[in-house]
């Protein structure tokens, strides 16, 4: 039995082949797309678990496609990590703004590769696992069902973005480094910038806050992380 579903697209056929393989060997379904406005279709059609994502494809390029994934209802919480030859800070935040919930930048090694796959479907079914609830101010954090409602109305996390409400609220009065939050969410020792943590704080606010710029919940400690008052 397969372990889960993962969709890899890219445009260079000796990646597509290489991750294949890996994933193959793993137990993992493999689904695969060349171009963007394929990527798209795929994921729609078949909802995979997980999606590895490289940026330069011809037509739709990674950042078009994960902007429509994240606007269609169906493909919306399925996690995304992105691949990309790309370094610079400001590709990968920009993709991380979008809503992928993680990315690497080629040349990559096949164990980071793994690692990384398997962090991420880990965290996912732990929060889908999860059961307590919390409720502050309109805000209601349901675990269980992998939900939040803000006055009765359903807000859209993404999967990153719930699993960082979910240890800030259950670790609540607590002061919670960069580097604490980078190894609970992300699962593993994570090789990039605390601006990770900072892009999705930034989001999670203006999602839960009724003031994103005078934060009531999520409070920065400067210098330090962060911690949730409930």
């Amino acid at each position: 039995m397969a372990k889960g579903k993962i969709l890899v697209v890219d445009d260079e056929e000796h990646i597509l082949e290489l991750i294949r393989y890996n994933l193959d060997a793993a137990g993992y379904d493999v689904i695969e797309a060349s171009d963007g406005d394929d990527a798209v279709k795929n994921a729609i059609n078949e909802v995979p678990d997980l999606i590895l994502l490289d940026l330069m494809l011809p037509g739709k390029d990674g950042y078009d496609v994960c902007r429509d994934l994240r606007s269609n209802g169906k493909t919306k919480a399925v996690p995304i990590i992105m691949l990309t030859a790309k370094s610079e800070e400001i590709d990968k935040i920009l993709g991380l703004e979008l809503g992928a919930d993680d990315y690497i930048t080629k040349p990559f090694s096949v164990r980071e590769l793994m690692a990384r796959v398997k962090a991420v479907l880990r965290r996912y079914t732990k929060s889908d696992e999860s059961s307590e609830k919390f409720v502050f101010g309109d805000i209601e954090a349901d675990f269980e069902n992998h939900s939040v409602i803000c006055a009765g109305e359903k807000i859209e996390l993404t999967l990153k973005e719930f699993e960082l409400l979910e240890v800030l609220v259950k670790n609540r009065g607590k002061i919670l480094t960069r580097e604490m939050l980078l190894d609970k969410i992300w699962g593993y020792e994570y090789i990039g910038e605390s601006r990770t943590v900072d892009v999705h704080i930034r989001y999670l606010r203006k999602k839960v806050e009724k003031d994103d710029k005078n934060p009531k919940f999520i409070e920065t400690i400067r210098g330090v992380g962060y911690r949730f008052n409930p």
